[in-house]
């Protein structure tokens, strides 16, 4: 029998919607773990007895996995644990939360076998300032940046620029709305965001909070370039045709063309190696195309989307590289 492959996400995930399919039609045992029905909508077990230990996770639809028979873990997206009983207090959300992590990480942390990718290496490979120091040692260029919660420097760094400097979020471009109920949110988040003079005053909020500024880089057009094992997908989005992209590529309303660009073989690998040297299995990079013809660092995303990159480049056929690089880890880790 084929080792099982394991999908963390949650419910809310159209990525591991598309992928299911994919892996059913050829012969592929799938197990999908949606983190925000996790524990409600489940149940495990890890017992250690006589040196030995039995470990699983059954849905309460009856679905049920052993896990010895794990080859091979998409660790894709997470969500917030839910559980039966709607009506704790504060102090036993918290203490659920906290034993719900313990119980989960127990189960899966030690599985010996393909992932994609393992969260430790998740983990350090989402922080955005670091991301840039090692652009720059694998020899990227990266823009001029700062991240602060001063509001002088942040001020000083944008006069010594020559040209504009923009705001973005280093972690949350919802800014945290999707951390809290809905009634709660104030705000449906802000993208990449100009920064002009009129903007001056409102700066002093950095004092508030860690802040990321950067140059703002001319762009010729952007490159998404999306990692897979050792295959690399790389999309020329032309985000200079409308104005609405102009700043921010990601307004998906505007109908900018993309398609398949050819890398060259050193920018090629200058990607690979920055994937790999976290660990990673899979990687997103955004970078930027100059006029001058530079290539300009902006982030990897560990977990990024790239549905939608496929769905406007279908030769890409990024849903299949993914299954074959799951199945073919699973079979290599028995």
């Amino acid at each position: 029998m084929r080792p099982a492959i394991l999908i963390v996400t949650n419910s809310a995930d159209l990525h591991a919607d598309r992928l299911a399919p994919v892996l059913a039609a050829r012969g592929q045992r799938a197990f999908r773990l949606d983190l925000d029905a996790f524990p409600r909508a489940y149940r495990c077990t890890q017992l250690f007895r006589a040196g030995r230990v039995s470990h699983g996770i059954e849905r309460v639809d009856g679905d049920r996995l052993d896990l010895d028979e794990v080859g091979a873990v998409w660790w894709r997206k997470g969500g917030e644990f839910s559980y039966r009983g709607d009506a704790m207090a504060p102090q036993e959300q918290a203490y659920a939360r906290m034993e719900t992590e313990q119980a989960l990480f127990g189960l899966l942390y030690h599985l010996d076998c393909y992932w994609m990718s393992h969260p430790r290496v998740l983990r350090g490979a989402q922080w955005k300032g670091e991301q840039l120091m090692r652009a720059m040692r694998l020899g990227f260029r990266v823009p001029a940046s700062i991240v602060t919660n001063s509001a002088e420097q942040a001020r000083r760094f944008m006069r010594s620029l020559d040209g504009a400097m923009i705001f973005k979020s280093m972690s949350s471009p919802t800014l945290g709305a999707e951390a809290v109920a809905p009634h709660e949110r104030t705000s449906g988040g802000v993208g990449t965001v100009l920064v002009g003079e009129d903007m001056l005053d409102q700066l002093d909020a950095v004092d508030e909070l860690s802040c990321h500024f950067q140059e703002y880089v001319p762009k010729a057009h952007e490159l998404r370039v999306t990692v897979i094992g050792e295959r690399v997908f790389a999309a020329r989005i032309h985000s200079q045709d409308d104005p609405r992209t102009r700043i921010d590529s990601r307004d998906m309303s505007a109908p900018i063309r993309y398609e398949a660009a050819e890398l060259a073989p050193a920018l090629r690998q200058r990607c690979l190696d920055f994937v790999r040297s976290y660990g990673l299995e899979y990687g997103a990079l955004d970078l930027i195309v100059t006029p001058d013809g530079d290539t300009v660092f902006l982030e990897n995303n560990p977990c990024g989307q790239f549905l939608y990159i496929e769905q406007l480049i279908p030769e890409f056929k990024l849903l299949d590289a993914l299954a074959d690089q799951l199945i073919a880890g699973a079979a290599c880790a028995r």
